[in-house]
């Protein structure tokens, strides 16, 4: 029945139920699974263990590639199961369990969590389960939306666990490159010299005698809530536009711009959905997770080619690209994540990155990850990798949040993620601030003059004309630097009191 999703007849015989499968996995192990940003994690075996925890003691250790989709997350925090959790999540309940320190969670950038594997700075890995869309005649893995982790995981793992997903159309064959560094210090060049360069092999190399057990599964992956753009979404692409036009009168770019990358995320979304009426053309992307707005862009006749290691699509781009992604592979690739952010690559290609700030302060450093600096939201992702070697790292945000209660632009972040030498553009609603060049304090006055919502600009300015008295190269005031933020827990608002919007 499923000899075209199973290739090698010796594996028949591993065929199992998810209950069974999730049987092989001990209390205290180390589980790598499948997994980047909803797309292409396993559905079956993490319900079956969370059922599991339920009756029994059984805490592990999960990796995956970044967040997981179907409440995989959710499932698994509510029973129990999850001792620690890496890279990145995305999960209301589980973030609440990492905030009460229930959860033990290790933030880290995309593409470090399997070099730590490797060099055997972390784990080792008890069992990988891994998303399959079919196994080849020689035992390899054929991913299915996502590459993620889920290589390194497989070559890596003692044992691994297959889904067979028969809802994932086998025309993903060949969708995937899959290119493995070799190891340090005999490592060689990656050679991905441009988007559309393919490296390595259409599947993942595996033993088939490492292959534990074979679930078959039938569950779509898991739909991206991705908002519509709006006028303060058009209004940051806007800015975006007129600068990358700029750009080009400066001969700094063409109009096929540089390979783009946007991280996860309504905001990014739109701003790329922006490109569709520009005046550039034939664009490539280098990025790890291709949305909605990707293959709007194809749709235009916008975008050339795109490689990620990741397809997050909302409900009904999900259903018309995943239906019909024939159209579509000779001009996506998938890689590795490791590959997708890898900063060799990122620093060669020359790639535009655009990620999405929780908050910036006036001088260009940004928070991508806390709430007043103790309270994780989802992870730093990979936009760690494309901001320090990004040719231009951009960060996009809405001037406010709350309903204008607080200002996404603040005299200085309770927590940085990307801190002011790798930021070169920062964009609101308002406008653009071209950072390259500039010293501290000019970097001040850039931002809060094009960034800041005219409601908190004076506080700002205030802020530091009163910071530049006291002297200083990055002049603050550190009794008054979270003010702020302070001000806001205390009563609701970054206003003083007698200040409305």
């Amino acid at each position: 029945m499923y000899r075209d999703r199973i290739r090698l007849n010796t594996l028949w015989g591993k065929v199992m139920s998810p209950e069974e499968a999730a049987m092989l996995i001990k209390d205290g192990m180390t589980v790598g699974m499948s997994g980047f940003t909803r797309a292409g994690d396993a559905k079956a075996v993490p319900l079956a263990l969370a059922e599991r925890a339920e009756r029994e003691p059984l805490h592990i250790t999960l990796m995956t590639g970044a967040s997981l989709g179907n409440d995989n997350d959710k499932l698994l925090t509510k029973a129990g199961a999850l001792a620690r959790r890496l890279p990145f999540q995305a999960d209301p309940t589980l973030r609440a369990a990492i905030n009460s320190g229930e959860v033990m969670f290790i933030d880290q950038h995309l593409s470090e969590t399997v070099e730590l594997l490797r060099s055997r700075q972390m784990g080792p890995i008890d069992y990988a389960v891994i998303e399959a869309s079919a196994i080849t005649e020689d035992g390899g893995l054929i991913p299915t939306t996502s590459v993620g982790n889920s290589a390194t995981f497989a070559i890596l793992a003692e044992k691994v666990i297959v889904e067979i997903n028969l809802a994932q159309p086998l025309d993903l064959e060949g969708l995937h490159d899959i290119y493995i560094p070799t190891r340090r210090p005999f490592r060689e060049p990656i050679p991905v010299v441009a988007p559309e360069s393919r490296a390595g092999l259409p599947f993942i190399p595996l033993d088939p005698g490492r292959i534990a057990a074979i679930v078959i599964t039938q569950k779509s992956d898991s739909t991206a809530t991705i908002e519509a753009p709006d006028t303060e979404t058009a209004a940051i692409a806007g800015h975006l536009i007129e600068f990358f036009q700029h750009e080009v009168r400066q001969g700094r770019l063409g109009t096929t711009l540089a390979p783009l990358q946007a991280g996860i995320g309504s905001i990014a979304n739109a701003v790329l959905h922006g490109l569709i009426d520009s005046p550039f053309h034939d664009l490539k992307m280098y990025s790890e997770v291709l949305q909605d707005s990707t293959f709007e862009l194809f749709d235009s006749g916008k975008l050339a080619f795109a490689s990620g290691s990741s397809m997050t699509l909302g409900a009904e781009a999900h259903d018309r690209v995943i239906s019909s992604i024939g159209r579509y592979k000779n001009k996506v690739v998938l890689r590795p994540q490791e590959i997708s952010n890898h900063p060799e690559v990122i620093r060669r290609l020359g790639v535009i990155g655009i990620n999405t700030a929780l908050e910036c302060d006036i001088y260009g450093n940004v928070n991508s990850t806390h709430v007043n600096g103790t309270h994780m939201m989802n992870g730093i992702g990979g936009s760690g990798d494309f901001a320090r070697n990004a040719y231009l790292a951009i960060f996009v945000t809405k001037s406010l949040a709350k309903n204008g209660a607080l200002s996404r632009v603040v005299p200085m972040v309770t927590h940085v993620d990307h801190n002011e030498h790798d930021v070169d553009v920062i964009a609101t609603e308002i406008g653009l601030a071209d950072l390259r060049g500039l010293a501290p304090r000019e970097r001040a006055e850039t931002i809060i003059r094009n960034c800041i919502h005219p409601t908190y600009r004076e506080l700002a300015s205030d802020y530091l004309r009163r910071a530049i008295q006291r002297g200083g190269h990055t002049p603050h005031l550190l009794e008054e630097a979270f003010s702020w933020h302070v001000r806001a827990r205390q009563m609701g608002t970054m206003l003083p009191s007698q200040t409305a919007i």
